[in-house]
């Protein structure tokens, strides 16, 4: 693009990146001050147990996701059987389904006051738990078990789509040579499918150790816990930000394999000549295991910790529709509906200066800016807490210099550092659907509006924004409903008094009350469902 922008929109593009990796810079600082008092005592006592149940976790959930999603990938994309064409999106609901209600659910079923240690003790007349064995339900196992069942999705939907790119004359041929399926299955197309099933594996350990929820409940101790404990027991913002640190490292270990596999996956992918006709039909008790494997999976992924919720929400139908649900509700909406257009705002310039301008630095603010997804929300919360603390004691001191009455907690204390938080962890979605959309519009459409006189502002609001609607909608509907779920952040960074659905409902599950948010965790898991609706349309669309 032939257009020499002013210094004012680069120094605009970078003042905002600088804003936005704002808190990651603050989070070093903090973690390089002193505080050797609770960060040595940390480290003598329980820092060892946290990371190693950080990183026996992500294992554990990796290894189980990877397990229950390659045969359920398999079988959609490579078979036909009942069910195939609805199993394929209905087994990414369980993504919209926060993974602590899954553990509060199963719990309530499974721990020694539940229906079936009830039942079990009442046919074998066990009187005491010495008398048998059951396995912990909140433990480590556990809580991979449950985030197993709700991450899964991350795996399968990679492999999918791998297994349906694969070329069928590659496994024609094998048949040709003598393999059964099984050993076609087995020696090539799962070795094919490696650097996607190594990618989804990344972003489950990824969303692992960025889980707070689900950890806390079953009280097993980890790095993100850790951090959260530090600071709201300990009041030590330099010692959480030395943990945080410490998990930063693993997240970027997580993103460099996800890079490196996504490079490796480059190099297998060849056109698709993939038809329906390519498809193993299954038959006899072949297909009822396809059929049955796929349907337990979502029964106990996502049908059956719906259907108590449905049962709780109508059981305290009263008792839930109160004016505090109302009004937390119309706070979730309101900060995510914020957020949502401070994103698109931000992003849609970031993304018009990179692509206008004729200096390639000038693509750097973007960039830049979209580094803040991969950091989880308690991390994230004190590299923003940080420097916005900072600032309002500078502010306050400044008005005691002058003998005048302070402000108080101007960002800390009110919805900003919530706001700038979630923008800071959502703008690389916006940035990423609006830079697609930008990949559709031709070069040439920017050069002939130039030479019939339009100034960049011009260009902006009459020719791209038009075109980049869909695109800007997209970002928007994603960054909207990550900001209604978002919890550890929330929990950090809400001033006192101000309650929105996740955290309400958080609050219950901590209560052991989750009869009574059950109302709020339907709005939560429909909300969700939005995007996986448009996510497998765009996908069917592609295909």
């Amino acid at each position: 693009m032939i257009l020499g922008l002013t210094r004012g929109w680069s120094l605009t593009g970078y003042t905002i990146a600088a804003i936005i990796i704002l808190p990651l810079f603050a989070l070093l600082l903090q973690a390089a001050m002193p505080d050797e008092e609770v960060f040595s005592h940390l480290y003598d006592t329980v820092l060892p147990t946290y990371i190693y149940n950080s990183l026996m976790l992500m294992l554990l959930v990796g290894f189980g996701s990877l397990i229950i999603a390659i045969p359920a990938a398999w079988f959609v994309a490579r078979c036909d059987f009942p069910g195939r064409k609805q199993f394929q999106w209905l087994l990414l609901l369980p993504l919209a389904m926060p993974a602590y209600i899954v553990a509060y659910v199963y719990t309530d079923l499974f721990d020694y006051a539940g229906v079936v240690q009830r039942t079990l003790r009442s046919v074998f007349e066990w009187q005491t738990p010495q008398d048998y064995y059951f396995p912990e339900v909140r433990s480590l196992g556990g809580a991979a078990i449950m985030l197993s069942l709700v991450l899964f999705p991350y795996v399968y939907l990679l492999a999918r789509t791998a297994f349906m790119e694969q070329s069928s004359s590659l496994l024609h041929a094998s048949r040709i040579m003598g393999c059964s399926p099984w050993k076609s299955f087995w020696r090539l197309a799962l070795p094919m499918a490696r650097p996607a099933l190594a990618v989804g594996v990344a972003l489950v350990a990824m969303e692992t150790a960025a889980d707070f929820a689900t950890v806390s409940y079953f009280a097993v101790p980890t790095l993100t816990t850790a951090v959260y404990d530090t600071w709201l027991g300990y009041g030590s913002l330099a010692a959480a930000a030395k943990l945080s640190t410490i998990m930063l490292l693993v997240i970027f270990v997580m993103v460099g394999v996800e890079r490196f596999a996504r490079r490796k996956q480059k190099l297998f992918q060849r056109q698709s000549d993939f038809n329906e006709a390519d498809r193993y039909l299954l038959t006899g008790w072949k297909k009822f295991a396809a059929t049955g494997y796929c349907s337990l999976l979502l029964w106990f992924a996502f049908i059956w910790p719906f259907a108590i919720l449905c049962q709780y929400a109508f059981d305290y139908f009263e008792q839930s529709w109160s004016a505090e649900f109302l009004e937390y509700s119309l706070n979730s909406l309101y900060i995510a509906a914020l957020v949502s257009f401070i994103c698109v705002a931000l992003s849609l310039l970031l993304m018009f200066i990179r692509r206008i301008s004729p200096r390639s630095m000038d693509s750097l603010p973007s960039r830049l800016s979209s580094t803040g997804y991969a950091i989880p929300g308690t991390v994230l919360a004190i590299g923003v807490l940080s420097p916005l603390t900072l600032l309002d004691f500078s502010i306050n001191d400044l008005y005691q210099y002058f003998d005048a009455q302070g402000p108080g907690l101007l960002f800390t204390g009110s919805v900003f550092a919530l706001v700038f938080a979630f923008c800071v962890r959502f703008m690389a979605i916006t940035i990423g659907s609006i830079e697609n959309s930008y990949k559709r519009i031709s070069p040439s459409l920017d050069m002939a509006s130039i030479t019939m006189g339009q100034n960049p502002k011009q260009l902006l609001w009459r020719v791209h924004l038009p075109l980049l609607k869909k695109g800007i909608f997209a970002g928007a509907l994603l960054v909207f409903i990550e900001s209604m779920k978002e919890l550890p952040a929330a929990l950090l960074l809400r001033p006192i008094g101000f309650e929105n659905l996740a955290t309400y409902v958080f609050q219950y599950v901590s209560d052991e009350q989750l009869e009574l948010g059950a109302l709020s965790a339907i709005v939560i898991v429909l909300v969700g469902l939005i995007p996986l609706i448009y996510l497998n349309r765009s996908l069917e669309q592609k295909s």
